[in-house]
């Protein structure tokens, strides 16, 4: 009888099919619903609605920037959901930082815009919840970018524990998106809103976000983050 050899795991079982290609559906899904949303919301902010212009401009960069840029930077690392797996690691991360980036200067424009019609309109800031969550929601977007900044250069930034500095960026970015998407549900609730979608359809859209918000929650917490402590 030979020894058993030492150090040697067992192969993992194998997969059902179907299982693998209901998980690949639902990250095909994510991408259909993150970019049919922001599609509808352009539609919605037309020019002829009863919203000024600048609000129309705003709700149409807020919604890149929550809707599309920032999920599909986040899902463009996954194994199973990414559209750019043909790509390597170093070009995917430079697309992640090319989506965050287009997701930050749309927060900032949409911001500049909030603050020129409310000063036009004499209205008061910060008056309601979507707005507080949604300018905590842009600086934490702030933070994560520094985060990413330092893991892009760890020795320019002089980071000793770059798996440490990846697994608080991945969480910290996970909750970033989950405020994000608060922020739209809770925009969805704005008078205009309500007005312009009613009865069941408005029950639809306030599940529309959702959706790609669980497929990244599983996506991190399931794929990196168990990899990330063991590094650790």
């Amino acid at each position: 009888m030979q020894p058993p050899e030492v150090g040697l795991l067992p192969a993992p079982a194998r997969e059902p099919r179907l299982t693998r290609w209901l998980r690949r559906g639902s990250g095909i899904l994510a991408h259909l619903v993150a970019l049919g949303f922001t599609i509808f919301l352009t539609v919605l902010s037309r020019p002829g609605t009863s919203l000024d212009a600048d609000y129309r401009l705003t709700g149409l960069l807020l919604c890149l920037q929550f809707c599309l840029c920032m999920a599909e930077a986040i899902l463009l690392f996954s194994p199973e959901h990414s559209l750019f797996l043909f790509c390597s690691r170093k070009a995917r991360i430079r697309l992640h930082w090319a989506g965050q980036t287009v997701a930050i200067l749309c927060a900032l424009l949409g911001l500049g815009f909030i603050v020129s019609s409310k000063i036009r309109s004499e209205l008061s800031h910060l008056v309601s919840w979507h707005s507080w969550l949604g300018a905590l929601t842009l600086l934490a977007t702030g933070i994560q970018a520094l985060y990413g900044l330092c893991l892009l250069c760890p020795q320019a930034a002089k980071v000793s524990r770059v798996a440490r500095l990846k697994l608080y960026h991945l969480t910290c970015g996970l909750v970033v998106y989950l405020m994000a998407t608060v922020t739209v549900l809770l925009g969805m609730h704005s008078v205009w809103f309500q007005a312009q979608i009613k009865g069941a359809a408005w029950y639809l859209c306030l599940a529309l976000p959702l959706y790609p918000a669980l497929v990244i929650m599983h996506q991190i917490s399931s794929s990196y983050l168990p990899r990330k402590k063991v590094e650790m």
